[in-house]
């Protein structure tokens, strides 16, 4: 979904368009703008056609052409100096366009060069930066444009967003506060500091952010779905599923919406629902593997193993490593008497992810249905060291250890499990261990 924003800046006067992407964020959507350069003023007697490819000021070449209309303006001869600047900074516009990232800060380095007190420049490479991951030379472009020009709220947002990558929070609402100060219609700037809220867990200010976005922009649907994300954070269901189903309605073909709203279903033990927005997820996006996982999840809590563990395979295969995925298969496994197979995926599990006290608890569970009852007791030893108040582990080490014997160390364990969860046994005779 784009969403565009015409705005006045640069030093040259030059239109900036405002790109809107899509992010996941620990299972949450997050926007991120990437702003496209409009054409520089150029002299009024550049009127051939790579000129205007150069230019684009319409947006109707590709960058391939404005990269060639580009470089026949910079081999022409009729710039030079600061003059030529214009042409090095567009190229890389094209460059950057196609992904092309290290041509681009070649192309901004010439520019910069050139003209050394162009903002925009500064700008553009520190996008390019970013999208390499460069959050170092990212924040010192932004650092340097804003030196150049300190009210372009734009800056300030950018270097707001590369802060969030770097979990800098504080900053980063810093720098949000100064954009939505200079600019106090600054949609994205609401939402992107909502965004750093909720990851710092301060999800009422998330709340009036997200609020704020979308009544700047009442079509915004990532405002909506953001909001949704905090309202499942606190455990709103009712309105986190509001918020999803309006962002869903303005964006019909966002399979992280549906996917997210499965998870309040689920939440909410509505299973159905759950799984029918997990499918449309899917739909859209047939490489969603988060989909996938969370589905399989669904299916398990309705007892539905087999096809739980299809998902998870599926899962596997698009992330093999995806060592929850692993770990799931694994326990579906188990429950449903192929104890070989589930103790295979735990390995690969706990390969990937060694410190898991969840895994270390489902393959303890395959090796106690195998009846292994030493190597069950050992893992669910590990689980508790790690998760101490793991109320499965407790019970299954006790049958273990009841099993091997030691009857009055196992009646321990499953009395401190039933303090912690009282159906802790009703669980297990679901599964067929008593």
């Amino acid at each position: 979904m784009n969403q565009y924003d015409e705005r006045r800046s640069g030093r040259r006067g030059a239109v900036m368009k405002r790109r809107e992407f899509i992010a996941a964020l620990g299972g949450a959507a997050a926007s991120l703008d990437v702003f496209v350069l409009g054409p520089a003023v150029l002299p009024a007697t550049a009127q051939s056609q790579h000129i205007d490819w150069c230019r684009n000021a319409t947006h109707e070449f590709s960058p391939d052409q404005q990269i060639s209309g580009c470089t026949v303006a910079i081999q022409s001869g009729r710039w030079s100096g600061e003059g030529l600047a214009w042409a090095f900074q567009d190229r890389g516009l094209a460059y950057y366009d196609k992904r092309d990232y290290d041509h681009a800060i070649a192309d901004y380095d010439k520019a910069i060069k050139l003209d050394p007190k162009n903002a925009t420049a500064f700008n553009f490479r520190g996008l390019a930066y970013y999208r390499k991951q460069d959050y170092f030379h990212a924040i010192a472009d932004f650092d340097e444009a804003i030196r150049i020009d300190p009210g372009n709220a734009e800056v300030f947002y950018r270097r707001g967003t590369v802060y969030v990558q770097k979990k800098d929070y504080g900053r980063a609402i810093a720098d949000y506060n100064v954009a939505i100060k200079l600019d106090p219609k600054y949609t994205f700037a609401f939402n992107n500091r909502g965004d750093a809220y909720r990851a710092k867990g301060d999800y009422d200010r998330a709340i009036a952010d997200y609020t704020e976005a979308t009544r700047l922009d009442p079509q915004y649907a990532i405002g909506f779905h953001n909001r949704g994300n905090a309202y499942n954070a606190k455990g709103d269901y009712d309105r986190a599923i509001a918020d999803y189903s309006e962002a869903i309605r303005l964006d019909p073909k966002n399979a992280y919406t549906y996917n997210n709203r499965g998870i309040v279903y689920r939440n909410k033990k509505d299973y159905d629902r759950a799984i029918a927005d997990y499918t449309e997820a899917i739909r859209l996006d047939p490489k969603f593997t988060l989909a996938f996982y969370n589905r399989a999840m669904a299916y398990g809590a309705t007892d539905h193993y087999d096809i739980a563990i299809t998902d998870y395979s599926n899962a596997i295969r698009l992330d093999p490593k995806d060592a929850a995925s692993w770990n799931g298969r694994c326990w579906n496994h188990a429950i449903i008497g192929q104890p070989e197979h589930a103790i295979k995926d735990c390995n690969e599990s706990l390969r990937l992810r060694p410190n898991d006290a969840d895994t270390f608890d489902s393959r303890g569970f395959a090796y106690l249905r195998l009846g292994a009852f030493d190597k069950a007791i050992a893992d669910y030893d590990a689980a508790l060291r790690l998760n101490p108040g793991f109320a499965s582990s407790l019970y299954g080490r006790g049958v273990a250890k009841i099993k091997s014997g030691e009857r009055t160390s196992g009646n321990t364990d499953l009395a401190a499990a039933k303090v912690i969860k009282a159906n802790v046994a009703d669980d297990f005779a679901k599964y067929g261990v008593k």
